[in-house]
This record gives C-alpha cells, structure tokens and sequence, in this order.
C-alpha cells in the first residue's frame, strides 16, 4: 500500500541526466519519497526518454521506491524488463483500451504496485471499474510528453472526483498528479485530494533542493 500523506516524486526527466546518479542521491538526500522516471517512446508520446537499462543502472543508489511511468503504445512488452530493472510501481495509460486487462494482470503478477494514468482529455470514469485492482490513479495535468508545462486548472476537478469515486469504494488508491506541480498549485492538488506529486523543475531548478521538496509537502499539505 502506498501511505496516505503527502509524498514527493522528483521527476528525474528534468535532472541532468550526464550525473543521473549523483542526480537521486541529490533529491534522496534532500527528503524525496519516491523517484519519478517517465518513460517516452516515440510513439505514444511525440519524445523519447529512458529505457530499463538507465533504470537498472541507478537502482543502486537508493532504495527508495522507483515510481516507473510508462507513456509506451505497447507497455507489456517491456513491463518485465522495468520490473527487473528496479520498478516497485508501474503506471500505464488508461487510453490504450484494448490492451489495458492484460496489462494490469502482468504488473500484479510481478509483486509490484499498478497505476493508471489518463490523458487531461480522458474522462475520470473509465477508471472506475479499476478501482479495486490498482495502487495509484494520475491524472495528467499537462498533456504527456515533454516537461515544463503550465498545470491545467481543469485537473482539479478531475483529482475531486477521482477523490469522492475512492472514498465511495473504500479502496486504498492513491492520487498522484504530474505537470507543472510548484508552490501553488501543490497547495491546490494537495486541498483536492491528491497525496503524491510529482515534480521536475520546482525541484532541480532550484539550488536549495532539501527547500524546494519541503515547500512543495507543506504548500499541499496546507492546502
């Protein structure tokens, strides 16, 4: 289970990725929850990232949780090699509808956490029949392929929403939200319900790193 407070995932996309590894032991030390490693391929999202080997190859400067966003047009091929490669949660997106069953079933089968991601355009109710089989819901609030976006306010009422369907089920999932996360909209996704955030450039743009997470955690748990 995923703790019901808030967490901070820095989003290594936005790290200098020639010191990747100096880069986590930087945020782990400055008091990240989780590391966030989106995964691009060309395809589902117009830009390429990192594959399981640059995960497998930072995997041994934490143990933090490796928090692994697949925006892959065919994520079960590859959910294995993320898996071995240190991923302790997996989150595909709900827009790849006809594989999306399957690909549930092979990340629980693994022992590792399951997400969902959506789209900003992609309604909350497609994950409502989900609810009881995953760990974490995140609803995108940029459109996902590249960092450094403005946060679209409409995501607000999509987490509120995704809150309430949590609550009326009584399961534990968790609401991450991702795309331009600062000191004020954390305060905003924070009083909406979300717990985990993701953040790149609020975090690595700063020099006082151990300040940057602290604010972000005390402007959503404020919030």
């Amino acid at each position: 289970m995923l703790e019901q407070k808030i967490m901070i995932a820095p989003s290594m996309l936005a790290s200098d990725f020639s010191r990747i590894g100096e880069e986590v032991c930087r945020v782990v030390e400055a008091g990240a929850d989780l590391i966030h490693l989106d995964v691009m391929d060309g395809h589902f999202v117009p830009n390429l990232t990192m594959g399981p080997q640059l995960i497998k190859s930072i995997r041994s400067y934490t143990d933090l949780p490796f928090d692994v966003h697949l925006m892959l047009a065919e994520p079960q091929a590859y959910i294995d090699a993320f898996v071995d490669a240190g991923a302790d949660l997996i989150t595909v997106h709900i827009e790849l509808e006809d594989q999306f069953p399957t690909i549930i079933d092979q990340i629980k089968s693994r022992n590792v956490k399951a997400g969902i991601a959506l789209r900003p355009k992609t309604p909350v109710a497609v994950v409502e029949p989900y609810l009881g089989d995953i760990d974490l819901v995140l609803p995108m609030s940029v459109e996902p392929g590249f960092g450094g976006q403005s946060f679209r306010m409409d995501t607000l009422d999509k987490i509120d929403r995704l809150r309430q369907l949590i609550q009326t089920r009584k399961v534990n999932v968790a609401i991450e939200v991702d795309g331009g996360i600062n000191q004020e909209t954390a305060a905003l996704v924070g009083r909406c319900g979300a717990t985990i955030l993701v953040a790149g450039t609020a975090i690595f743009g700063r020099d006082d790193l151990r300040g940057a997470i602290r604010t972000l955690r005390q402007a959503a748990s404020s919030g």
